[in-house]
């Protein structure tokens, strides 16, 4: 297992290697000068050429991306005897020394993904504001999606070729079909614009509301009600067709008749025996969705004005902060790797038949 799971991270290294190069490389494309657009277009030439200089920007493209990689990995080399690298690698990296050869060391270290162009911010730090709204975002939808879809496809495979059994069906399709954003304005115009009196849900909002009076940050619930619910829609629609015909597959089984015919109640049978089989295409499922909205809820926190890592990512691209952007993408594909390496090692215990050494 411990094999499996090295050999699985270090897959995923290669992974975020590639992700860093292509972003890289694509944002290096766009005709566009982050130091002017940090300080305008009225800004003299001198203050521009400074801050190019403070972010390497004056260097080569090469070299601007072997200090990036520098930067981002946990191991790195660096010149420990001097006295300038030793306080960036404690203040920045935090790092500890491994190996060292002569003047320069190879050092373990928390990745740097250093300061917005815009904001002079630690990005770690601005991203860590931003990443619980998301998880609290994600989490929501991921539960309201996993316990409906799950509940919803066993009523329909109970119910096969019935009006409900179609229904549900019908209603998948259509959710499946509308795209997040649209499905997040009808909401939003139906629940809270027209029925607003009575649902109490607002426009837009986020998790946390400053008063206007104190400044003091309180926790309002009811603006995840609407955002969680419309990123929940598809993986709903998705988890109930996939458990639907799970479910037909397993019931028709040997081992399925044979507990029956040992007067098992339904209930049992449905539960102990069905449905535990017919989990492993929902897994797969629901881990992909909720990396996905994990990652970020580009679209939904724009229109909802919920303040997450999507939120940010979409204003950090559109004001090309290239630090901001690069640390949520790296932050959205750890993410995708992690839950796959985990979805594998939980596929070992649903289904004992998936053996984890083929699958190293």
């Amino acid at each position: 297992m411990l094999t499996f799971i090295i050999k699985r991270l270090a897959y995923g290294l290669f992974v975020l290697l590639g992700v860093v190069f292509l972003v890289f490389g694509l944002f290096s494309l766009a005709n566009v000068d982050p130091a002017r657009m940090t300080l305008g277009q009225r800004a003299d030439l001198a203050t521009v050429e400074n801050v190019r200089k403070e972010f390497n920007l004056d260097l080569p493209l090469h070299a601007q991306f072997r200090l990036y990689l520098n930067d981002v990995s946990p191991l790195s080399f660096h010149n420990v005897d001097d006295p300038e690298a030793r306080t960036y690698l404690d203040e920045k990296y935090k790092a500890s020394k491994l190996i060292k050869f002569g003047s320069t060391a190879l050092v373990f270290k928390r990745p740097y993904l250093r300061r917005s162009y815009q904001t002079r911010r630690d990005v770690t730090e601005l991203l860590l504001e931003r990443i619980p709204n998301t998880i609290v975002l994600a989490v929501s939808a991921m539960l309201l999606a996993t316990i409906v879809g799950i509940l919803l496809g066993v009523v329909a495979a109970v119910n096969v070729n019935s009006s409900l059994d179609r229904a549900l069906v019908a209603g998948s399709v259509l959710g499946i079909s509308f795209p997040s954003y649209f499905s997040a304005i009808v909401f939003q115009l139906v629940f809270a614009q027209m029925l607003g009196a009575i649902t109490g849900l607002n426009l837009t909002g986020d998790l946390f509301v400053a008063d206007p009076l104190t400044g003091e940050e309180k926790l309002v619930l009811k603006n995840l009600i609407l955002p969680a619910v419309v990123l929940g829609i598809r993986p709903i629609a998705v988890i109930v067709q996939l458990t639907r015909s799970a479910m037909l597959d397993v019931l028709s089984m040997d081992y399925v008749r044979t507990a029956r015919a040992k007067g098992l109640t339904n209930r049992v049978v449905l539960l102990k025996h069905a449905l535990r089989n017919a989990l492993n295409p929902v897994v797969t499922s629901i881990s992909g969705w909720f990396a996905a909205l994990l990652a970020g809820a580009f679209f939904v926190e724009i229109i909802f004005d919920y303040k997450g890592l999507g939120f940010e990512t979409v204003e950090a691209l559109r004001k090309f902060d290239f630090p901001v952007l690069m640390g949520a993408i790296l932050f959205a594909a750890s993410i995708f790797v992690l839950i796959n390496v985990l979805v594998d090692i939980l596929y070992s215990v649903l289904d004992p038949r998936v053996s984890v050494k083929s699958k190293g």
